[in-house]
């Protein structure tokens, strides 16, 4: 499948905001959402998954934390495939690929990840995903946080590892 993992502009808003529907069924407004929250830009950095030719299937929302620092620490916020392309590692791509855009830009400041917030359902199959990608490590469940428990993930000293 050929797909390219690239920064959202405001054309992708609409789409972006149905894979959201899709993934976080609980959550409403998905338009208001992304829209908003993309308007955050540098703080907050979306990246689509698009696949040929012009089919948004996936998305990733980072949120850099505690103001601009030199050593910063984000968090993987959202991330989101819609079902009928789950398994074909787009949520891979989307982690390793944007991350490593997001570090070129971090760059041009002077500033490195020095780690990364991963917050989900501790029932969610996808803390596999984040350990396997980002080292990401449960830290702390919470309990009864949103719609269940939740559990808080941290990758250390990214950084290193980029």
């Amino acid at each position: 499948m050929e797909l390219e993992i690239r920064p959202l502009d405001e054309t992708d808003i609409t789409a972006t905001a149905r894979i959201h529907q899709a993934a976080f069924v609980r959550q409403t407004m998905s338009k208001e959402w992304i829209e908003c929250n993309s308007k955050a830009y540098p703080r907050i950095q979306y990246f689509v998954a698009e696949k040929s030719p012009n089919e948004i299937v996936g998305y990733i929302q980072w949120s850099q934390k505690s103001g601009f620092r030199p050593e910063v620490v984000i968090e993987l916020e959202q991330l989101a495939v819609l079902p009928e392309f789950h398994g074909n590692g787009i949520g891979t791509r989307l982690i390793n690929e944007s991350l490593q855009q997001l570090n070129r830009q971090l760059a041009i400041r002077g500033a490195t990840i020095k780690h990364i917030l991963v917050t989900t359902r501790a029932d969610n199959y996808a803390q596999q995903l984040y350990t396997k990608t980002l080292g990401a490590e449960v830290e702390v469940t919470i309990r009864d946080l949103y719609s269940a428990d939740e559990v808080l993930m941290i990758a250390r000293n990214v950084s290193v590892q980029l």
